[in-house]
């Protein structure tokens, strides 16, 4: 209920405010007429001066002394129409200053109706809190979330590759105690988008090693998780995270994964903080922190922290357009400008199909593909990154991070 007397008593002082200034009279300076009518009257009094001490004759006291009078009326009646000018009619400065009032207050609520919460309680910090904690405690299970996604396009293997996935489900079948088995099977499994396979492979593995299970494993199988959920972090996937945790506190994907699962509940406040930390103690060159530059400023927005991302050290940018590209695009027509964009993207794809590339290079032709809508090449593009990345947990964040933004993963 504060929060309405506030800015109630805002806008009362606001209007006013308007009110004094429409209700008061605009002329506050002196206007120029006036100051004509003193400096003639002094120039009468000067001339007649002048004449009384015999300095000028009578024939030119009176032709001044026309001119001079001539000019006070003409001054005075300037001064007389100014002044009937700037007296503002009191009864219409009241409808202005009552029209503003209102509009002031309609525009508010209009503002508020489209941009707030209307019916919405304050919120103290200690009731922002409880209720991150009821949502962390009471959000959809891992099942709930995958029996929910809508079913994903399979992505385009050779056959022989297939046939090695099959024979190999069949060994790991036949043989529940191979560990490395397990552990190529939910490799593989991965590739084929068959992130629910792959996280169940690797959860068997991660119980055949017991003890000996380490921060990797469980970090990879929160991540298929969080793969098979659409990028939401469960309850299950959390407490895979927590275990990698408390096994290396530092392990930077799991530190990755558990900020965006505080983002996620509604604690931006606590992502900040984690990835912040992990931003400033991990190796310049890690793989996790490329997610995390992406995001970290749109991150501490929300956190109401005022941050500024640093460039990262020896960081090489990424191949662009030049500056006389840039300034070319500028004076060219939209179709003009599409085309030079698609045939960027088309470099871009031909050099890493030929040559090949870093992660951030697939991620950024996925992204760049999603925002030309073409979506086909884009799903393409995430499938093939995806193969090729597989084994690389750090490349994969970048790679379903585009993919989500792209639109191509769900």
């Amino acid at each position: 209920m504060s929060f309405w007397i506030v800015p109630s008593l805002m806008a009362l002082g606001i209007t006013a405010f308007l009110a004094l200034v429409l209700l008061r009279a605009r002329g506050q300076g002196e206007p120029a007429a006036a100051y004509d009518l003193r400096v003639y009257r002094e120039q009468l009094k000067e001339m007649e001066r002048d004449l009384a001490r015999g300095l000028i004759a009578q024939s030119d006291a009176d032709r001044v002394r026309t001119e001079i009078s001539r000019r006070i009326l003409a001054a005075d009646a300037q001064l007389q129409q100014f002044n009937a000018g700037n007296q503002q009619p009191r009864n219409l400065s009241l409808i202005v200053v009552a029209i503003c009032g209102a509009a002031m207050i309609a525009g508010s609520l209009m503002l508020y109706r489209a941009l707030g919460a209307p019916g919405y309680g304050d919120l103290s910090l200690s009731t922002r809190l409880e209720m991150a904690e009821l949502n962390r405690t009471s959000r959809p299970s891992q099942a709930d979330v995958e029996a929910q996604m809508p079913p994903q396009p399979a992505p385009e293997v050779e056959a022989s590759y297939g046939e090695l996935v099959s024979k190999l489900r069949e060994t790991v079948e036949k043989r529940p105690q191979d560990i490395e088995g397990h552990a190529l099977l939910s490799r593989h499994e991965a590739n084929l988008g068959n992130y629910t396979a792959a996280y169940a492979a690797k959860s068997r593995e991660i119980e055949l090693l017991q003890s000996e299970a380490g921060p990797e494993q469980f970090g990879e199988q929160a991540q298929l998780m969080i793969l098979a959920a659409g990028g939401y972090v469960s309850p299950e996937a959390e407490t895979a995270l927590r275990t990698a945790l408390q096994i290396d506190p530092t392990y930077g994907p799991a530190r990755y994964y558990w900020g965006l699962m505080m983002d996620q509940i509604g604690r931006p406040d606590m992502a900040f903080q984690i990835w912040e930390q992990t931003l400033r103690r991990s190796p310049p060159d890690a793989p996790w922190l490329v997610p995390i530059r992406a995001q970290i400023e749109e991150l501490a927005w929300k956190a109401g922290v005022k941050y500024e991302l640093a460039a990262a050290p020896g960081a090489a940018a990424l191949p662009g357009p030049d500056a006389g590209a840039v300034a070319a695009a500028q004076s060219m027509s939209d179709a003009d400008r599409q085309e030079m964009i698609q045939g960027m993207v088309n470099q871009l794809s031909d050099r890493l199909a030929t040559e090949g590339g870093a992660p951030d290079e697939w991620a950024r032709l996925i992204g760049a593909l999603g925002v030309l809508g073409d979506m086909d090449r884009a799903r393409a593009i995430y499938d093939e990154a995806s193969q090729k990345f597989a084994d690389n947990n750090e490349a994969m964040m970048l790679i379903v991070k585009a993919g989500i933004q792209a639109g191509v993963v769900e």
